[in-house]
């Protein structure tokens, strides 16, 4: 999409930070709500994360009108917010590629432009980098700033604080904006959440403000302010560049600011949806609704998720079983240490998390859960490939990170009902840590059934061929099924990561030539690495081809166009068969 000079006069002028500081005062107000249209107009053409970046646009124009960016380096948090920061540093008539394949990353990155100083997705890093880059802007010595926009959200995580108490030790020349809108993805929840609103209630029944969690970490504390008044935040920021100690400004925003409907609804408008027609539950569906009906018979059930309540399928849970759900906010660490002491008090805690959320909380699920043999389900939401969120969302390492670990049950689904089964057959399981890792988005439409316990490692034979067995794993079934009719080549649902089905495995090599591995993820340490270590154990010198993802991080696009390019649809499941079996 272009600008329409008729349209947005002063934001076509300030299509980058140069011309924007040329501006007068008087007509930044006008940039704003040009810069909101602007955003309101593109919204529906390209779905996107657009009430973040509405709640923010007179920030982000005060921020680039008062310090020399990018010479001085600001930070956003996670990123959502940064649609008006592409489009104000030169990006502007690219913003309706955002999200898409080869278009503006979802993101702040730091190959994009020059003017994204941290690559970013993930929650609470902004000020441990930033920390990091004032000390270094100190030892330099030009007089370089540092700014850190983080929500109150995010300001919940662990690492934020981690980086806030360093901070305070030190000293550093460091802002830190908090753009208090009381929203993440759902409504945050917390103490935290409480002492702000506490500090709003102060402001607003035009108080001094006297006492703050923040001063007691060693920042000056500042506010809290409108963030929506262009004109008192230049002063304000203007004051403050001209300072060298820790500060934190605290800025009152709305999220959705300037469209009612996402103003009344943050949540529902947190991200544009893209339209579908298709008529079957999503995976995160299915959990949501396993959860409500285990819950009406089991009371020890604990669910458990860190602000996402809505994305992964909780929010019929959450009202049903109040009691029993637990929304953590983004701390994903403290979600699965937190899940440790309700196993060990006799509970049986439910764990729903993405995927590549869950990598945040590594170290936890060896140490306080694995090793300790607690028996926790985790409901593993987005595995294998996301799409428009881009390379820090990408749900494709988890079978490699996760397999490694003693005494974990790993189970990938290849449609809904076998999720609700692998759900059921987790939670029954006594011995340790489970996993049920399934896809984004709509199964393939097949009926529920009645909740039974799999068998442990056993897997199912879809096809009988000649040749060729393809060991699948996981949801790209019904793609690598449509490609075993066409090689008449017989084809295994694995369905168990871990344990494998041995048995099957070496009763195939021993009636096949040759021998595919399919998942929707890295093959590097994945469960096709699983079947080549058992086989080579056996000493079954048979040729193996793993399929899955590439050594390389995977950019934005469609599910759709992702397995296109990666050879993960039919046709590419078809094509590296063949290519592989015309080298012998």
């Amino acid at each position: 999409m272009n600008f329409d000079m008729k349209k947005y006069p002063i934001l076509s002028f300030a299509g980058s930070v140069q011309r924007l500081r040329l501006l007068s005062i008087e007509k930044l107000p006008q940039l704003c709500i040009e810069l909101r249209k602007y955003l309101l107009d593109i919204a529906f053409m390209t779905p996107g994360h657009f009430a973040s970046g509405l709640g923010v646009i007179e920030i982000t124009v005060a921020l680039h009108y008062v310090y020399d960016t990018p010479f001085d380096n600001l930070l956003w948090d996670v990123g959502h917010q940064s649609y008006p920061h592409k489009i104000l540093t030169g990006r502007g008539k690219k913003i309706s590629s955002i999200r898409k394949k080869n278009g503006l990353h979802p993101f702040p990155f730091r190959e994009e432009s020059e003017y994204d100083i941290l690559s970013v997705g993930h929650s609470s890093t902004s000020i441990s980098a930033g920390l990091g880059l004032s000390i270094a802007a100190q030892k330099e010595g030009k007089n370089r700033k540092t700014v850190c926009v983080i929500g109150d959200g995010a300001m919940t995580a662990g690492m934020a604080f981690e980086a806030m108490n360093h901070a305070g030790s030190v000293q550093s020349d460091l802002l830190i904006i908090l753009n208090d809108n009381q929203m993440s993805i759902s409504r945050n929840i917390g103490a935290l959440n409480k002492h702000l609103q506490s500090l709003r209630d102060i402001k607003k029944n035009n108080l001094i403000v006297s006492h703050s969690i923040f001063e007691n970490l060693s920042f000056k504390y500042l506010g809290p302010y409108d963030g929506h008044d262009i004109f008192k935040l230049i002063k304000i920021l203007k004051k403050i560049k001209n300072k060298k100690e820790s500060c934190l400004l605290h800025l009152i925003t709305k999220k959705g600011k300037g469209y009612l409907p996402s103003e009344l609804n943050p949540i529902k408008w947190h991200t544009v949806p893209q339209f579908s027609s298709s008529k079957s539950l999503t995976y995160s569906d299915v959990f949501g609704s396993w959860l409500c009906e285990v819950a009406e018979f089991d009371k020890k059930i604990m669910a458990i998720t860190p602000a996402m309540c809505e994305g992964s399928g909780m929010l019929r849970f959450s009202r049903l079983f109040p009691d029993q759900y637990f929304d953590v906010a983004i701390a994903e660490q403290h979600a699965v240490t937190f899940a440790a002491g309700l196993a060990i008090a006799g509970y049986k805690p439910i764990v729903s998390i993405y995927s590549t959320f869950l990598q945040r909380a590594y170290d936890q699920i060896i140490h306080d859960v694995a090793l300790q043999k607690l028996s926790i389900l985790f409901a593993v939401d987005r595995g294998g490939v996301v799409g428009h969120d881009g390379p820090t969302h990408q749900g494709i390492f988890d079978l490699s990170y996760l397999r490694c670990i003693p005494g974990i049950i790993i189970m990938t689904p290849s449609n809904e009902n076998e999720c609700r089964q692998m759900l059921y057959t987790g939670y029954m399981y006594k011995k340790g840590p489970s996993v049920v890792r399934y896809p984004k988005g709509n199964g393939i439409g097949v009926p529920l059934q009645a909740m039974s316990i799999i068998p442990l490692g056993k897997s199912i034979v879809k096809r009988i061929g000649k040749k060729i067995a393809i060991l699948n794993f996981g949801a790209l079934l019904h793609n690598t099924y449509l490609a075993a009719e066409k090689l008449n080549a017989t084809l295994v649902d694995m369905r168990f990561v871990k344990p494998l089905d041995t048995d099957m495995i070496a009763n195939i090599s021993l009636k096949y030539k040759f021998l595919v591995t399919i998942e929707e993820g890295v093959i590097a340490g994945g469960a096709g690495s699983a079947v080549n270590e058992f086989i080579m154990t056996k000493k079954k010198f048979l040729p193996v081809l793993n399929i899955g993802l590439p050594d390389i991080f995977i950019e934005q696009g469609s599910q759709e166009e992702i397995h296109y390019d990666y050879q993960l649809d039919e046709k590419g499941i078809y094509n590296q068969i063949i290519s592989w079996l015309s080298l012998e």
